[in-house]
């Protein structure tokens, strides 16, 4: 297919358009950063600058495309004014969903997140009802971040109403990659103490751009909202055991665990309905003391 890919210099975004090509796609990439004016390189997308909050910019990339990820936005609602997070984020999906429909693009992937559920950037603190947490948790954002993810949600549900495009919404959990994972994630393999609002979960971003890759080929009908993460947890700690000495009874852990250092987020949905099925591991990238293991360092983004 001919596949549009916003954010494509961002981190998430590098790793689908890689998997895409991979995939055999045509693939178009989009994100702010300018363009290279020289010959392209072997296997190279064609790429256009755009900036996909103004709507005439949106029109303008998406026209040709069959097939739609969306993974432009601010990552995160801590680095930047809240009304620039709430902004750019809910624009952007709003201006490139617009331009799909228009368009008659019959696949669109939007990048959502794990945030959605509210308990992440929250300025009155409170903690899911459960783990692992699954699509069915209660949604109760508080943050501009959150808040926007969740409203571009809400646009799939009437973009397939208004029209025949069909619509997967992805929940990644904390991206990682052979260039980060010792900074993110090595703190909490030698410490479980090292708490994250995820409880422990994370997510490879291969096996991330692998699932993209499927939510794109994927010919389920309407809506459907996925998590996506790593089925193990970082530390590969006994969940039950870590969530009782840390969190006590404050949230309910739902039975049956699917293994014993269970991820704080459940991926059953995905590999049930989408074909998911992750392959990589912190532990293929970090020893037991969370550093960087000799040559794990090899990818698209490169050691840390």
């Amino acid at each position: 297919m001919r596949v549009l890919v916003t954010g494509a210099r961002g981190k998430v975004g590098k790793a689908a358009v890689a998997a895409l090509i991979q995939a055999g796609h045509d693939v178009r990439a989009t994100d702010l950063a300018p363009p290279v004016f020289e010959r392209p390189l072997e296997g190279e997308p064609d790429y256009f600058q755009a900036d996909v909050t103004d709507a005439g910019e949106a029109f303008a990339v998406v026209r040709g495309a069959e097939a739609v990820v969306h993974a432009a936005a601010l990552p995160e609602p801590t680095h930047n004014p809240p009304h620039i997070v709430f902004q750019n984020n809910l624009m952007g999906v709003f201006n490139v969903l617009e331009a799909a429909i228009r368009f008659g693009v019959r696949r669109f992937v939007n990048i959502s997140s794990e945030t959605v559920p509210g308990f992440f950037f929250p300025e009155r603190d409170f903690l899911p009802d459960y783990v692992p947490v699954d699509e069915e948790h209660p949604i109760r954002p508080q943050d501009p971040y959150a808040s926007a993810k969740y409203f571009g949600e809400l646009l799939m549900d009437g973009a397939i109403r208004r029209s025949d495009i069909r619509c997967i919404s992805i929940r990644p959990s904390w991206v990682q990659h052979e260039g980060n994972y010792e900074r993110n994630l090595g703190p909490q393999v030698r410490d479980a103490s090292k708490l994250s609002p995820n409880f422990w979960s994370y997510i490879d971003v291969y096996d991330l751009a692998d699932a993209i890759v499927l939510a794109t080929e994927s010919d389920l009908p309407d809506h459907e909202v996925f998590y996506i993460a790593s089925p193990d947890n970082v530390g590969n700690r006994p969940f039950e055991k870590i969530v009782r000495e840390y969190y006590g009874d404050q949230v309910e852990i739902k039975q049956p665990l699917p293994r014993e250092d269970a991820s704080g987020i459940s991926i059953a949905k995905a590999e049930n309905m989408l074909g998911y099925s992750p392959k990589r591991s912190w532990s293929d990238y970090l020893d037991e003391n969370g550093k960087t293991k000799p040559g794990a360092g090899e990818g698209i983004f490169g050691a840390g």
